[in-house]
């Protein structure tokens, strides 16, 4: 069966309701990406104070603590299982989408693969390997462009006639 195009010929309802998801997704996105800048000021130290703590240094603005076990599988649990349906819907609608096979497949499968890396990368850093913070931000910065780029895609298609 071919799928390829198959975005463009939804009846106009469908359509509708997939632009809307798209945009309330998207909104959900950037808010939790705009909450990761917060916590961890986009950088690789940061990214390891927000998990391992910062107890020892003195300049510290404020004072974070080590995050307990609990909280770890909490975090890693829940954020691989959201994510992972999140970009199941997206790159099902990227397939739908016309446009060149290998950056369809791209889009179809990095972020799982980087939904991974990012939250398997977090707990690896808290369990001490801590040159994972830099898997961790290189990985969820593929994510990012790769739910944009999709999204994008989708849009672009979506109402084309």
């Amino acid at each position: 069966m071919k799928l390829e195009g198959k975005l463009q010929v939804l009846p106009n309802p469908v359509k509708i309701l997939i632009g809307t998801f798209l945009v309330v997704l998207s909104v959900g996105y950037f808010t939790g990406l705009t909450f990761v800048g917060e916590t961890t000021s986009n950088s690789p130290q940061g990214i390891q104070e927000n998990y391992l703590g910062n107890e020892e240094d003195e300049n510290a603005s404020f004072m974070k603590f080590k995050k307990s076990e609990r909280e770890m599988l909490t975090i890693v649990h829940t954020h691989i299982l959201s994510m992972s349906v999140i970009f199941f819907l997206v790159g099902g609608l990227v397939s739908l989408t016309k446009t060149n096979s290998a950056f369809k497949k791209f889009l179809m499968i990095e972020p799982l693969l980087s939904v991974l890396l990012t939250f398997g990368g977090i707990y690896f850093m808290w369990q001490g390997i801590i040159w994972m913070r830099y898997i961790v931000m290189i990985s969820g910065i593929l994510m990012t462009f790769s739910f944009t780029a999709s999204v994008l895609l989708i849009f672009s298609q979506l109402f084309r006639k």
